[in-house]
């Protein structure tokens, strides 16, 4: 995939768990460690809103394109 999400950082840096953090932007923790595990398809905008509003970060803190390696 050549979208790659870093949750797992920023959310270690403010301590948060996944649980508390998937209570704060309003999905389950599964959907949590599918965006962690970069198995999403998409993210809506109102999810990346509220995922940057309790990571306190803009989407090219935790969205990052890499190059196919072909």
């Amino acid at each position: 995939m050549a979208i790659v999400i870093s949750i797992d950082r920023l959310l270690a840096e403010r301590r948060l768990s996944v649980g508390e953090f998937a209570d704060r932007i309003g999905i389950t923790p599964a959907n949590v460690a599918v965006l962690k595990n970069g198995r999403a398809k998409a993210v809506r905008f109102t999810t990346l809103d509220a995922i940057c509003r309790v990571l306190d970060c803009q989407p090219g803190d935790i969205l990052q394109w890499v190059p196919d390696a072909d």
